[in-house]
């Protein structure tokens, strides 16, 4: 999940938000667990305890955004991408793709084209949720409120093999475009198929946090354990017609919190 330090203090927010280390005297002291995380491990041993959010279908959704390859690391997206801001973990599929969905789309990428991301990279979506009574936007100022400083906060997160291929998953039918579901804010849908989500308490995400400096936000996380094949064409769609977002590139990546310490067991 992004960070969005500067939206949130324009926001009037009153929040303060927070290379991993190998030595423990330099972990982050009093946070409590922190995202992203193997979601196959279930081992943790911080127990700040706070309330999961309700089901997205209960919440409004307030951003989507992307990272260039996955934050977190699963049955499905294992293989590492090296370390710092560009690093994280790519599906398991990569190396198997055909020369035809390694192909550029018509035209690269134009001005319109969504920046960063490539056929045969690995992007990691994150819908945004809120308990706040507030509508789509842009970081994640857009989902708070004067009213609402301290909403609880849900991501659902699903990781794809971007490919050009129209057969591939289209990420239109997972935008928002202006819809809403009994009165709250929603996306068209959300992917289904890629395996039953893995739920856990966490942070925020994005490449300013690391073990020794940790997000102090509290976020239910909703992780597909696989990866699904998304067609690029749909993807830079996306970017040219969900315009509530602002969202023209892909962000990079925080790296794997693997301390014990700042990981909460999942049940």
């Amino acid at each position: 999940m992004q960070v969005f330090i500067r939206t949130l203090l324009t926001a009037g927010s009153a929040l303060a938000l927070m290379g991993t280390s190998s030595f423990a005297e330099e972990l982050c002291k009093g946070f409590g667990p922190q995202t992203p995380r193997d979601i196959s491990m279930k081992d943790g041993t911080n127990h700040r305890v706070f309330n999961l959010a309700p089901e997205a279908s209960s919440m409004n959704l307030c951003n989507i955004h992307t990272h260039t390859n996955a934050e977190h690391k699963g049955p499905g997206f294992s293989i590492s991408a090296g370390t710092g801001e560009h690093g994280g973990f790519k599906c398991n599929e990569t190396d198997s793709l055909t020369a035809a969905e390694l192909a550029m789309p018509t035209g690269g990428h134009n001005e319109e084209a969504f920046h960063g991301v490539k056929p045969g990279d690995t992007i990691e979506v994150h819908w945004v949720y809120s308990s706040c009574d507030v509508q789509p936007g842009k970081g994640l100022g857009a989902c708070l409120s004067n009213s609402c400083a301290n909403p609880q906060l849900r991501v659902e997160s699903q990781v794809f093999l971007v490919v050009n291929d129209p057969k591939a998953a289209n990420f239109m039918d997972f935008a928002y475009m202006g819809n809403a579901v009994n009165g709250f804010q929603q996306p068209k849908s959300l992917p289904a198929g890629t395996g039953t989500p893995v739920v856990f308490a966490g942070s925020t995400t994005g490449p300013s946090y690391t073990e020794a400096t940790c997000s102090p936000l509290q976020v239910t996380w909703s992780v597909h354990p696989q990866c699904a094949k998304l067609d690029i064409n749909s993807l830079n769609a996306w970017a040219k017609e969900d315009k509530v977002f602002e969202e023209d590139h892909s962000h990079g990546v925080r790296q794997l919190v693997t301390a014990q310490e700042l990981l909460a067991p999942i049940q």
